[in-house]
């Protein structure tokens, strides 16, 4: 990385020092580093290439003024150019420090290299050149800090740290301490320094976080998960999109965290846990108030409120902050959730109006004016009529709704037509039944319009068969049939989502996503405890159009949601392919052996019944003749039957499944993806519960998967296609 220039002075220098012949002196070239604080220990990281050079060439450009600024980490942090600050854009963050670097020492406890401070790094620097250009070595200088450093020659320069002693008359600083490796310029220390990222923005994803303010096992922020989410995408950016880089026709996706938990917790509910927590097992009631609790806030109105309110609000910030840093976006934008962070975002989207173009694609999603406050709540307490729609007629418990009540009577008059009970029609157009109100009849109230046993069984025995009525109790009068005895509970008893969610005021986003990822995800838990079994297949989130749930096979907080739209029918979520193009060795040997141990059970059938037909064969035949045709059938026989009775592989060997519907709510396609399990996991499913809640922020296949889906959108898609992906 040396630059090879003619001689010049060092920084700081009034004249050029004139080099004696055979001396040669190459001006070092600077890095600029940041001072990076984690748990009370100093780290020094060094900027990427392309964000040093152009600080650097900043800093030539003598634009130190006050009031430059250099962008950089792909514009999510600020550098302050005179002040030497770097400061983080999107998020809060304490400011860093900055130096323009060119010596270093190694340091005491992680032997990593420290730069020297600006100042002590232009004394050491014109040393250097004077030792050089002289030819003059074992020069001695001393930092203000007593620190002396020896010049032995280019390739050994070492470092004495003083001694602490009570009596100043002690023996010369070289001769104490341990001494330490002294380097001159970045390229001669071990360090990893990246190109930099594209300039290129084609989607921006907001990621939300779960429960507590630690988002993985090593307890870290959503700010450093969503990093390595980010740096993980950058590098299969460059191993599965590399003809479109090579193009220019990809450049990268911008990853930026939301964060709802500190200002949920400061609101002062912590000071009012403290009050009312027992003071045993103190770490764990403190972990329980900070992560565990934060599923009870959500469920509470009040709190609720908080936390949709900072999360609508906060990725409304980012985006209009994102958009003024960047005027030439035209990309799209994405949502992310993780744990609890996905139902957040799934109230959401599911509360956003349509517009009316849309409205009759989403019909199932009109904004219901809400039946009555007693649908807000089974139990919870509303404190306003929420501006969302409380009766969305998408999910439904114990019946599969219309998509919308127009049809009226007639609707009913084709259901008793179909029945051949027309001669009832006048009954129900009398009681304005529409289908709706149909579904809801129990015995009693057929008993009370007058219908004879005959057609009243016709059309209880109608009324079960629909899809999701089964669950219906068969008693007259039952509770699951008649709901509260009030009018306002009569009309809420299908249950729906709106009265299973607490009562809020949900935000509105200023933009519309185009995918919602949700990994690890406990929405199918949360809709069913709600009341809600079962998903309109025809309905679709108001605002996005994709939705993919992923999740690790052992993680103890996702569920499944296609189950949820085709209950009637069992079958495995997609497995995610492997970012290197192929199963993973152990399962690929599992489903080999299952594959093996199949054929040889049919195999071994096969060769018994061959034996035992032999065995019960005739002894003496009549005519030559006829024993060979009889072997002949035999023979005929034997080579079908294995094939007739073999049994058929399971579910989880076979190679290709039929495609399933699994409605709009991913614009028909697969919603449920699981990922592979690495092989040390196979071992203990329990052991690696909890790493399988917190393993997406650096899974290469959740990443690919992201990516993939997200450059579809745009028709770019992967160099090669993954085995088994749609």
């Amino acid at each position: 990385m040396a630059a090879q220039e003619p001689p010049r002075p060092p920084p700081g220098s009034a004249e050029p020092l004139e080099p004696e012949p055979g001396g040669r002196y190459e001006a070092v070239v600077p890095h600029w580093f940041y001072c990076k604080v984690t748990d009370t220990r100093e780290r020094w990281v060094p900027f990427s290439a392309q964000d040093s050079e152009r600080l650097e060439a900043a800093h030539g450009a003598g634009k130190e003024q006050a009031g430059v600024v250099v962008p950089t980490s792909g514009g999510r942090y600020d550098v302050h150019l005179r002040e030497r600050r770097r400061v983080a854009v999107y998020w809060e963050e304490e400011a860093a420090e900055v130096r323009r670097c060119t010596w270093f020492y190694k340091g005491d406890k992680d032997n990593k290299f420290i730069p020297y401070s600006e100042a002590f790094s232009e004394e050491l620097e014109e040393a250097y050149m004077i030792a050089v250009t002289l030819g003059e070595w074992k020069k001695k200088l001393e930092s203000p800090n007593r620190e002396v450093i020896i010049l032995h020659n280019p390739k050994l320069m070492v470092h004495y740290h003083p001694v602490a002693s009570s009596d100043d008359w002690v023996s010369t600083p070289t001769e104490q301490g341990r001494p330490r490796t002294v380097k001159r310029g970045v390229e001669n220390i071990a360090v990893e320094i990246p190109n930099g990222e594209p300039t290129q923005i084609d989607h921006l994803v907001f990621v939300v976080h779960g429960i507590g303010p630690a988002c993985d096992i090593r307890f870290r922020s959503i700010v450093q998960c969503v990093n390595d989410f980010r740096n993980v995408s950058l590098s299969m950016l460059q191993s599965h999109f590399r003809k479109a880089q090579e193009q220019q026709q990809v450049g990268r996706v911008e990853f930026l965290p939301v964060n709802w938990h500190s200002s949920l917790h400061s609101t002062g509910v912590d000071v009012d846990l403290e009050r009312i927590t027992l003071p045993s097992i103190n770490r764990l009631r403190h972990f329980i108030n900070d992560t565990i609790l934060d599923v009870f806030f959500y469920n509470s109105s009040t709190y609720c409120q908080t936390i949709v309110d900072t999360v609508a609000s906060e990725m409304n910030r980012l985006h209009r902050l994102f958009l003024q840093r960047n005027p030439r976006f035209r990309g799209g934008v994405s949502i992310a959730g993780h744990s609890l962070g996905s139902l957040i975002l799934f109230d959401l989207l599911t509360n956003q109006k349509a517009d009316p173009e849309e409205k009759e694609r989403c019909v199932q999603v009109g904004e219901a004016t809400a039946p009555s406050c007693s649908c807000m709540g089974m139990g919870q307490r509303s404190k306003e009529v929420s501006t969302r729609w409380c009766d969305p007629s998408w999910m439904c418990s114990q019946g599969s709704r219309t998509t919308s009540s127009t049809g009226g009577i007639e609707e009913v008059k084709e259901i008793l037509k179909k029945l051949e009970l027309s001669e009832y029609c006048d009954v129900f157009e009398k009681e304005k039944m529409d289908r709706q109100a149909l579904l809801l009849c129990t015995e009693n109230n057929l008993k009370e319009m007058g219908i004879p046993l005959g057609p009243r069984m016709k059309i209880l025995h109608y009324i079960s068969s629909e899809p999701g009525m089964k669950g219906r109790s068969s008693e007259p009068g039952s509770p699951s049939q008649l709901g509260d005895s009030s009018e306002d509970g009569r009309s809420c008893q299908y249950r729906d989502v709106g009265l299973g969610q607490v009562s809020a005021n949900y935000p509105q986003l200023n933009y519309k996503p185009s995918i919602f990822f949700a990994f690890g995800s406990p929405i199918g838990m949360f809709l069913t405890v709600r009341g809600v079994k079962r998903i309109d297949p025809n309905y679709s989130l108001p605002t996005c159009k994709g939705f993919f749930n992923i999740f690790h096979p052992f993680d103890p907080v996702a569920y499944r949601i296609e189950p949820m739209i085709v209950p009637e029918m069992e079958f495995e979520p997609m497995l995610l392919p492997h970012h290197k193009g192929r199963k993973r060795m152990h399962l690929e040997l599992k489903e080999g052996l299952t594959r093996m141990s199949v054929d040889l059970k049919n195999n071994l059938l096969g060769s018994l019944r061959v034996a035992w037909q032999s065995f019960t064969r005739s002894p003496v035949l009549a005519l030559e003749a006829g024993s060979s045709e009889a072997e002949a059938e035999a023979e005929a026989g034997t080579e079908k039957q294995p094939d007739t009775k073999a049994e058929e592989p399971p579910a989880a060997v076979k190679e290709e499944s039929p495609p399933i519907n699994v409605g709009r709510l991913n614009g028909g396609n697969r919603i449920d993806y699981v990922l592979q399990e690495k092989p040390i996991e196979s071992f203990n499913e329990y052991l690696f519960a909890l790493q399988g809640h917190l393993c997406y922020w650096e899974s290469e296949d959740t990443v690919l998967l992201v990516l993939k889906e997200i450059y579809q959108t745009q028709g770019i898609a992967l160099d090669q296609p993954l085995p088994g992906s749609q």
